[in-house]
């Protein structure tokens, strides 16, 4: 592992796409640099350009590195729809990609089946295409598009989701472009995602046992959650009810009810009509046997996983059966409880103090970072690369893309949005120029901290044409879903980027990678989204013929949280249930103490009550927070008995069993709509 940066060739014609290396041989050429990450860390611009960058050609764009990075995003990209859809998060995909890449191409080469490995840079290319295609691309699906389908009731014909996702991506990627020199070459943000991803590909290419160990772990996690899909959703099993209609089940049930031999509170409406008491049941605390969250959990933490479960006990214990309790007369003189059913105490109240907490912390943190604010409008005006010089010019990407980028882009978006979604077109190109400014946080955001605030930065959008148009909830989640999902296409760019500058890489090539994995996610989380959720009752929830509240498949938190906002703008705060709009304020001052806690407290933060945890533990079914709790403690016994194993392992394992539960749940969806359907 020892080579010098290759000299850059200025005078001969620049060709964007290269050719991969056709021998051993050849691609030993060009190894890993001497140089850590940890190092180049420190280089200011003229040291990289000297001692790190590899020059124009060393292999890096190759079609073979965009080719298993679109399949790989592709596959990938179910699983952050998948995972989105369960929890509101998106777990990034680049270290997995890596991972699997590499040892992919091991394996082909040990059967003979390719001649040349990979070089460094081109599996960073392959990560950054999977990267774009994999994450960048489903955030307005879990978000936006699916509050949408929960207002409107109906789906969006595909070709406008298509078109809609697509340019999201590229005007997210390409809003990027002038900002990446000033936050990487200048500044030298730390990027930490893009950091780890760096020093993953370096750690690759010079331990490579410890790489196929890992890639091993995944693979057997993603066969053995590939099963479970297949047992408890593929509805393979027909049986005939007493009134001779013919119902479809799984292999195994989905949910066991184990802790009904606790009390509850509360009582329902029995089928005959009478009432009777409660179980914990009736409260959608059962034991779920799918373990995708159980992975999720192991990902997300303990914190977050326990403050998840307290407030989703509070939810079944005190807040759900006190609106049951609480009947009000609607204007149509209709007595209506604030929580009808138990089971649908996590979207009738739950989600009006659950989201108000999460609003109310996001934006006075994001408020709270006002220099972080200063600085991204302060670095703007240096990061243009036309006064550079030539070596500069032909390794940047140039403004000339941007320009043209955001004119083909945020005029397709523009003028979508008007002929669609009914926004005025001067609304429309304000949401586009109020974009590039809150990206231009957001990324700032990513690279100093890692956390990337599309939900604040959608808030904000949200809260902003809630004002200019009320009453139109269509425009509302639009126009916000422009900004949150070009922020994070552009955070997500920025971070790749950061990988390949540690690594030596030509910024202009992995731009085009990037830009590349946009078309493969696109066609992933449209299809994805339309047989995972064939209809809003996979969102919301449905109530059988004998009452019984059955839960959504997929409850997504991220789209419940803005279908709330939306509801509040679209009906006006008048028109709602009075327990609905206390629930609101106490969340919006609850949200607003756990904030000046961490504040005041720093050095107890780790203590404090998490803002996320409590929001998302009130506007999710119980299993779910559950699971995760379960997968939280699996992950912290395993760190604290074996902190070497558990930092191997637990990431590969977790995203092996997501990625495999994932991936054959949306083949079971596509089954289960056009072969078992009823």
């Amino acid at each position: 592992m020892s080579a010098a940066p290759a000299n850059p060739s200025p005078r001969h014609s620049f060709r964007l796409f290269q050719r991969a290396p056709a021998s051993l041989e050849e691609a030993q050429q060009h190894p890993p640099l001497d140089i850590g990450p940890d190092q180049v860390l420190e280089m200011d611009e003229a040291d990289w350009y000297a001692k790190v960058y590899r020059g124009e050609d060393a292999p890096q764009l190759t079609w073979r590195a965009v080719l298993v990075g679109s399949l790989l995003g592709f596959l990938l990209a179910f699983t952050n729809l998948y995972i989105g859809l369960k929890t509101g998060w998106a777990l990034g995909v680049a270290i997995t990609a890596t991972i699997v890449s590499y040892s992919l191409w091991s394996v082909l080469q040990r059967v003979g089946l390719s001649k040349a490995p990979m070089t460094i840079l081109e599996t960073n290319c392959m990560q950054s295409t999977a990267s774009s295609a994999g994450y960048a691309t489903g955030g307005t699906m879990v978000s936006a598009i699916a509050a949408l389908l929960m207002v409107s009731g109906h789906h969006l014909p595909w070709p406008i989701l298509v078109a809609w996702t697509l340019l999201l991506g590229a005007l997210g990627t390409v809003l990027a472009i002038p900002m990446k020199r000033n936050m990487i070459n200048r500044e030298r943000l730390r990027f930490p995602s893009g950091t780890a991803a760096a020093v993953t590909l370096q750690s690759l290419y010079s331990k490579g046992d410890e790489a196929l160990a890992k890639a091993r772990a995944l693979f057997w996690a993603a066969l053995g959650g590939a099963v479970v899909p297949l047992l408890i959703e593929l509805q393979i099993r027909e049986t005939v009810t007493a009134t001779g209609d013919k119902v479809r089940s799984a292999l195994l049930p989905a949910e066991t009810a184990l802790f009904d031999w606790l009390p509850a509170l509360g009582t329902h409406t029995h089928e005959g009509g009478g009432q009777v008491p409660n179980r914990p049941s009736d409260w959608t605390m059962v034991l779920d046997h799918n373990p995708i969250m159980i992975a999720a959990g192991a990902l997300v933490g303990l914190k977050v996983a326990i403050w998840m479960t307290l407030s989703g006990l509070f939810l079944a214990y005190v807040l759900g059966p006190l609106g049951q309790d609480a009947v009000w007369t609607n204007g149509q003189g209709e007595l209506v409880a604030a929580v009808t059913a138990p089971g649908k105490a996590w979207k009738e109240i739950g989600i009006w103090s659950g989201v108000p907490i999460m609003v109310a912390s996001g934006l006075l943190m994001f408020l709270l970072q006002w220099r972080t604010i200063l600085r991204a409008f302060q670095g703007l005006g240096s990061s243009a690369v036309g006064g550079a010089d030539d070596q500069i010019r032909r390794t940047e990407v140039p403004f000339s893309w941007f320009a043209w980028g955001v004119v083909l882009s945020g005029g397709g978006v523009v003028w979508l949005a008007h002929a669609y979604f009914a926004v005025p077109w001067h609304y429309g190109a304000l949401a586009v120029a109020l974009t590039f400014f809150l990206s231009l946080v957001a990324c700032r955001a990513t690279g100093e901290s890692d956390i990337t605030p599309v939900g604040a930065m959608g808030k904000v959008m949200q809260l902003t044409y809630g004002v200019l148009i009320p009453q139109n909830a269509t425009a509302n989640l639009m126009t916000a879903s422009i900004t949150s999902s070009s922020a994070g296409s552009a955070a997500d760019l920025l971070n790749d980027l950061k990988s390949g500058y540690l690594l030596g890489a030509h910024p202009r090539r992995q731009f085009m990678a990037q830009f590349i994995g946009i078309f493969s996610g696109t066609a992933a989380t449209v299809m994805g989204f339309y047989l995972l959720v064939p209809d809003a009752t996979a969102l919301m929830g449905s109530t059988a013929a004998d009452g019984t509240v059955i839960a959504p498949r997929f409850p997504a938190p991220a789209a419940q949280t803005w279908k709330a906002v939306a509801d509040v703008f679209r009906h006006g705060l008048g028109n709602m249930h009075p327990v609905h709009r206390e629930a609101i304020f106490w969340g919006l001052g609850f949200g607003v103490v756990l904030v000046v806690l961490e504040q005041v407290f720093p050095k107890w933060q780790k203590w404090l009550p998490s803002a996320t945890g409590i929001g998302l533990g009130l506007i999710l079914p119980f299993q779910y927070p559950l699971s995760m709790l379960a997968g939280a403690v699996i992950a912290w016994v395993w760190q604290a008995r074996s902190k070497e194993g558990a930092e191997r392992y637990v990431v590969p394992i977790a995203s092996g069993i997501i990625a495999g539960v994932s991936i054959v749940g949306v083949i079971v969806a596509a089954l289960n709509n056009l072969l078992f359907a009823s």
